[in-house]
């Protein structure tokens, strides 16, 4: 498991040499790709590649979230080169592989088991993504508001009668 996580570091510091990602986030970056993999390594033992894909997913967007925070860079800096070794170039191969060889019953199986990765990635990034927005925007946002003078009601509501305008 060392040897692969230690690959998968390396793969994601030349994806992002591909990238031309700035050399100062390329190790950081490395770091998220290799603690992913590490991560989708453990969890497949346990449970299916999907679940693996979306576990592993979650750890990347949260530490690129973090990176960003300690950079002060944006997170996709670390979240695409960071999902690289989830990505299931594999079932991708082996779908147009079946198609081409004409057995359609593998090629579905591939293919179904290539759109639920690519589901599980995108949903645990948004499910990430949406977590720091919750927890980390709102008390800036809210006092934000009060600092300009913003009551924290929207301004259509002035427009109301009495009677409709609640708090």
């Amino acid at each position: 498991m060392v040897i692969r996580t230690v690959a998968a570091f390396a793969a994601v510091v030349c994806f992002g040499l591909l990238l031309e990602l700035p050399k100062r986030y390329l190790l950081s970056a490395g770091l998220v790709g290799g603690a992913a993999w590490m991560v989708y390594l453990i969890v497949e033992q346990a449970s299916s590649n999907i679940m693996a894909a979306f576990v592993s997913t979650l750890a990347v967007a949260l530490i690129s979230h973090v990176f960003a925070r300690v950079w002060k860079a944006p997170a996709t800096i670390f979240l695409v080169a960071g999902i690289l070794p989830a990505v299931p170039g594999a079932s991708i191969y082996r779908s147009v592989y079946y198609i081409i060889q004409d057995n359609g019953t593998l090629a579905n199986h591939y293919l179904m088991e290539t759109l639920q990765i690519a589901g599980a990635i995108a949903l645990a990034v948004f499910v990430m993504d949406s977590a720091f927005r919750l927890f980390q925007g709102h008390g800036k946002v809210e006092q934000s508001c009060r600092s300009h003078g913003n009551t924290g009601r929207p301004d259509w509501i002035d427009g109301l009668p009495e009677e409709h305008q609640r708090d």
